[in-house]
């Protein structure tokens, strides 16, 4: 069983298109030491850090912006999959938060049944949303309450997912579930 001080991730991935390497501890301070080429992937990257008081470093390179987007999602959220480990967890969680004019909601479930309803004006980090979440086999739901700056509606977002991240990875005294744990056999 993970102990809180071991909820840590190490995570490559390469392709013929990107390089990702991912250092993920998952209790932190959200200290954040990225080498992102795409500034604003970057800065949501950190945000998502930040706001969940998880400690990253990361690197990654890639040919075109899509592969690199598409493979930083899923190397971060196979890292907070790994980091989360086996110990019970509150599990469900979700925070609102408001950008200058821009009001999102953002609700995630840590239950290894992946779901993505996203509302989202840029569809680069719509799909960087939807392959975090499916690799971390999380359930997903975007909201955006108001807003007419897509900056302010995504960056809100990264930050909402964060603090939702930061709730639902905390420690329960108990599994949250009415189905116990799930037991995988492979044959």
């Amino acid at each position: 069983m993970t102990a809180a001080k071991d909820r840590n991730a190490r995570v490559s991935r390469e392709t013929k298109e990107t390089t990702v390497t991912v250092m993920l501890r998952l209790d932190g301070s959200g200290v954040t030491e990225c080498d992102i080429p795409d500034q604003f992937l970057k800065h949501m990257v950190e945000t998502l850090a930040k706001y969940s008081g998880a400690d990253l470093e990361m690197t990654a390179k890639g040919d075109l912006e899509h592969h690199l987007t598409e493979d930083v999602a899923i190397t971060l959220g196979r890292a907070y999959r790994e980091a989360l480990g086996e110990i019970p967890i509150k599990r469900i969680a979700s925070a609102t938060v408001p950008m200058d004019e821009a009001l999102v909601q953002v609700t995630v479930d840590l239950i290894d049944r992946p779901y993505v309803h996203l509302e989202l004006p840029d569809q680069m980090y719509e799909h960087f949303l939807r392959s975090f979440a499916m690799e971390l086999r999380a359930t997903l739901h975007t909201v955006v309450l108001r807003g007419k700056d897509s900056h302010h509606i995504v960056e809100a977002t990264f930050k909402a997912l964060g603090l939702a991240l930061r709730e639902a990875a905390a420690h329960s005294p108990s599994l949250m579930s009415t189905k116990s744990s799930v037991k995988w056999r492979t044959s």
